[in-house]
């Protein structure tokens, strides 16, 4: 039964999806027959498994939509906006009731007024205050599908597989990928003959072929991505008084699943902002000469090995002047610096941390968080987020992301003796140092370059990795981050073009911020993905350089500091502002109160199905969403709750030290501000739990005979301070103390005190000074005179 509930949950909830999509559809074409008898149907099938499980509160609900929904079929009701809100309303708790299902969690809230409502007159009877009819009892409905022959769907063979058998599968086309092309590598070496490379070829065509099929089980079609769109659109366009008109096309495009779950929230934060922020009231549209319903266009294509994700709508679009006047105003950029600015660059601003161009707070947008954390979401996955804007016309904001997280097309190059890969998504160009097009210079100590007169930062990448190079780095290897803005990466040679198989590197190396992964290539050497984005962030390159696009001799010098390091600035839960190096952080992220819990006498926070320890600065923790730092030293992980980030700036770190032990190392001034630097030190010794005492314990040794000393004995021995080992664990312990049964043979430890414990309240036949072993006063006494003894 639990197995045919799991299905039942997760069927409903794929079905539910689609299906109010539908009915908004239907809303705006009532008389789309083909429609309603798609939508009669889903909530059909949905009352029959009700009725087959014994879930009654949620057939009652199904059932009272099929009634509502056949006499719009049978012409005895119009499908008007009170009665569409009504069904989406009881799908909106069908939902709710599926997930409690699921989690095994209990809704107590009333069905009966989302019942009533279905009625003919609810929309009047609330209006006048009229009580409302009850639900009442609904009788199975005579219908049986209904509908045309020619408003059926096919519908396609499915069945339903575990995520953890399509990634076993996938990592062994990945294995059979490496191996072809570690045997193609071997047959151009050894010179083969012809009939060899023909059955090569033939197994390389299958090869590719099973890869593509299987590929294709994580591949899921952007629709399921987009599903979710009319309804949002929908409601949030009635909550602000707007007419927004959704075109959505590409829905056909495929993507892996795993893609489309990390890009949800972002397209998500991108069509809410469209429609507060983008779209105008119909009166002011009106006055600007525009249609008073506004047009939003979302969309999806393949490009290449990437998927473009546009969203466009034709609405007051975003004035990149009035940016640069907030970002001035907040602190986030100087007047130097704002003049300097290209309208690309400007636009750029809107990612930045804390800054939000909205006039109010909205429950919709506008709190200044949101577009910095789509940009490093995107990013995050190898994407890029592209922005285009004009004032009075609209907005359009592309996602580019990879078709899939697991076989990438890469370039291989080499820097520090060692091979690195890039992803190709991510290359401009490459060229070679030297002639009249790719000249070399420094400013401020900093090398540049200019190619075709376009000035770029040049970035070593053995400095980066800290390997001495063992070469001249005169290949450039051009390289685009978000919203245009290049680098180019020196590298001491360029070698193929391949498609690699990538799988997530050990923490303790994703944590330096600047690998997005590892993979093998056809030589068999394990090699690292270079994340460009954090080459860069590593590199102190910035994503808006100052003199990108001016000419060598115009150039101002800019001046470096070696010493230099990227350090987050934010503002603490106390209002204080303070500081940590950025290449602690892992990542940042807003939590929900309910993943945060107090449990074994600390506070926790639950991610990824993980308990992770919550750090503060001591003041609470906000009640309903906090936004937290996740740290990583290799095997600790640890999360610091702060109200919100302000900057990322590179400076050399001096600081005054702190006098005392705490989470505070110590201070320096920054921008003539006093800024608090936080001890990682001290944090991941809280987080870990242990006390300084605690490295010193006396070693208590146990008799590992029975699951009594391991369950009752041991834990009483731990809590009076003592480290437990066991006998068959201690060949090479020295033991401070040592418990024995009385019935194990005697044993002497050399520097040892032996304490033995019998089975019985009673001395008879018992060794001398025996305890019994649930005399809880008397073995406690025992532990702590050894204790006292040891310490003095």
């Amino acid at each position: 039964m639990d197995d045919l509930l799991g299905d039942f949950v997760a069927e409903t909830r794929e079905t539910l999806e689609a299906l109010t999509g539908e009915i908004v559809a239907w809303e705006a074409a009532p008389d789309d027959r083909a429609r309603l008898d798609s939508i009669f149907r889903f909530v059909h099938t949905v009352k029959g498994s009700c009725g087959f499980l014994d879930l009654p509160r949620l057939e009652r609900l199904s059932h009272a939509a099929e009634d509502v929904l056949a006499d719009v079929r049978g012409d005895r009701r119009k499908p008007d906006a009170q009665l569409v809100s009504a069904v989406l309303a009881v799908i909106d708790r069908i939902v709710e009731l599926a997930d409690a299902i699921e989690s095994g969690t209990a809704i107590a809230d009333s069905d009966e007024h989302l019942i009533a409502a279905l009625q003919p007159g609810a929309a009047e009877a609330a209006a006048t205050g009229a009580p409302q009819p009850a639900a009442e009892p609904v009788q199975p409905a005579e219908q049986q599908g209904g509908g045309s022959a020619s408003s059926a769907r096919a519908v396609s063979r499915t069945i339903r597989l575990p995520v953890d058998l399509l990634d076993r599968m996938m990592a062994g086309v990945s294995d059979m990928v490496l191996a072809r092309n570690e045997l193609a590598r071997r047959l151009r070496d050894s010179g083969a003959e012809s009939a060899t490379d023909v059955a090569f070829e033939r197994l390389s065509i299958c090869v590719a072929e099973m890869r593509d099929a299987i590929t294709r089980t994580r591949m899921a079609r952007v629709e399921n991505l987009f599903t979710a769109l009319p309804r949002m659109v929908r409601d949030i366009s009635a909550e602000l008084g707007k007419l927004v008109q959704l075109e959505i096309d590409g829905g056909d495009v495929e993507l892996d699943r795993e893609m489309i779950e990390m890009i949800r929230d972002p397209l998500t934060h991108i069509v809410r902002n469209a429609i507060d922020h983008g779209i105008e009231p119909p009166e002011a549209r009106i006055l600007a000469g525009k249609p008073k319903t506004g047009r939003l266009h979302v969309s999806a294509r393949q490009v290449g090995n990437q998927i473009l994700i546009e969203v466009i709508d034709d609405g007051r679009g975003i004035d990149a002047d009035r940016i640069v006047q907030k970002a001035l105003a907040v602190g986030l950029i100087n007047q130097d610096r704002a003049a300097s600015l290209s309208w690309e660059r400007k636009l750029e601003l809107i990612f930045e941390p804390g800054l939000s161009t909205a006039q109010q707070v909205t429950a919709i947008s506008g709190r200044g968080v949101g577009m910095d954390v789509v940009r490093a979401n995107v990013e995050r996955i190898g994407g890029l987020v592209d922005i285009d804007s004009r004032p009075g016309q609209g907005l359009r904001l592309t996602l580019r992301v990879p078709l899939t997280l697991t076989i990438i097309p890469a370039l291989t190059i080499s820097g520090g003796g060692q091979h690195f890969a890039i992803p190709r998504s991510a290359i401009d160009e490459i060229v070679r140092i030297g002639g009249e097009t790719v000249k070399m210079g420094t400013l401020g100590g900093a090398d540049i370059v200019f190619i075709r007169g376009t000035r770029l930062p040049v970035v070593s990448l053995g400095d980066v990795i800290g390997l001495e190079a063992r070469g001249n780095q005169t290949n450039l290897v051009v390289l685009k981050l978000s919203g245009g803005a290049r680098y180019a990466l020196a590298v001491e040679a360029v070698h193929d073009h391949e498609e690699l198989v990538v799988k997530p590197a050990a923490p303790v190396v994703m944590a330096c911020g600047i690998y997005g992964g590892t993979t093998l290539p056809d030589n068999s050497r394990p090699m690292l993905l270079l994340d460009v984005a954090g080459v860069a962030e590593k590199a102190g390159v910035g994503r808006d350089d100052k003199n990108a696009d001016a000419a060598p001799e115009e150039a101002e010098e800019i001046v470096q500091d070696d010493s230099a390091v990227p350090v987050l600035l934010f503002r603490d839960l106390d209002g204080i502002e303070r500081g940590i190096p950025l290449a602690l952080v892992e990542r940042i992220e807003d939590c929900f109160a309910s993943a945060i819990s107090r449990t074994a006498g600390r506070i926790r926070l639950n991610i990824d199905g993980r308990l992770v320890p919550l750090i503060s600065c001591g003041a609470p923790i906000p009640d309903m969403k906090a936004r937290v730092l996740r740290m990583r030293d290799g095997d600790e992980e640890i999360a610091y709750a702060i109200e919100t980030v302000i900057d990322i700036v590179p400076i050399p770190i001096v600081l005054q030290r702190s006098t005392e032990p705490g989470p505070v190392a110590g201070v320096m001034l920054i921008e003539e501000r006093p800024i608090e630097f936080l001890d990682p030190f001290w944090l991941f010794a809280q987080g870990s739990g242990a006390s300084p005492a605690a490295l010193d314990r006396p070693i208590c040794l146990l008799s590992d005979g029975d699951p009594w000393t391991r369950q009752v004995l041991a834990p009483l021995v731990e809590s009076a301070g003592y480290q437990v080992v066991y006998d068959t664990e201690a060949s090479q312990t020295t033991a401070d103390l040592v418990i024995l049964s009385d019935a194990s043979p005697v044993r002497s430890i050399e520097g040892s005190r032996v304490v033995r414990l019998r089975a019985t309240a009673e001395e008879r036949g018992a060794s001398p000074e025996s305890l019994w072993r649930y005399d809880r006063a008397g073995l406690t006494a025992e532990l702590r005179k050894h204790w006292n003894e040891r310490s003095a």
